[in-house]
């Protein structure tokens, strides 16, 4: 395996890796929550839960398979925001969870060429580099938002990293 080869995997590995660990999370969050809370909002200008699981299988959908596989962008965004029910906690986490295998595989499967070429997703242009970031830094993004409104209703700590020592030193 050439060095190239070597640095796509481990981006794609780490990428994949981080998308699970936000899986992970907002699966712990909506264990925690009613089927009522997940649709509940903090305020008009902010989402629900659930309304943010839908963005977030839009955008991944979006920037991270029909980009890096050159198919149709069919996403309907204004939807994702203007839902209020329609899904359960099981169908929001399974479809996400889908969502996510997809992208992975897309990544894991996108030739070198692929990840270096540029194309304009939503108006920015990234290279599939660029946009497979993208696609982790969001799907990070939201998941905190969901793990902070999460906290609010619930007044707990979610437990993430429970039984890990956080604070072993670097070596």
């Amino acid at each position: 395996m050439d060095r190239e080869q070597q640095l796509q995997e481990e981006l794609i590995w780490n990428v994949g890796y981080r998308m699970d660990e936000c899986l992970r999370q907002i699966k712990i969050c909506l264990d925690l929550l009613s089927e009522e809370a997940i649709w509940q909002k903090p305020n008009e200008s902010s989402n629900s839960i659930g309304n943010l699981i839908l963005h977030l299988c839009g955008n991944i959908t979006q920037y991270g398979i029909a980009s890096i596989k050159n198919e149709e962008d069919n996403r309907k965004r204004d939807e994702e925001f203007s839902a209020s029910s329609g899904y359960t906690k099981e169908e929001l986490i399974t479809k996400l969870s889908v969502t996510i295998a997809e992208a992975k595989r897309a990544f894991y499967d996108a030739p070198l060429i692929e990840l270096l070429r540029k194309r304009s997703v939503q108006g920015f242009n990234f290279s599939g580099v660029g946009n497979i970031v993208h696609v982790t830094e969001h799907l990070s993004y939201h998941t905190g938002q969901i793990a902070l409104w999460t906290k609010l209703l619930k007044n707990t700590d979610l437990g993430f990293y429970s039984g890990m020592d956080l604070n072993v030193k670097n070596e």
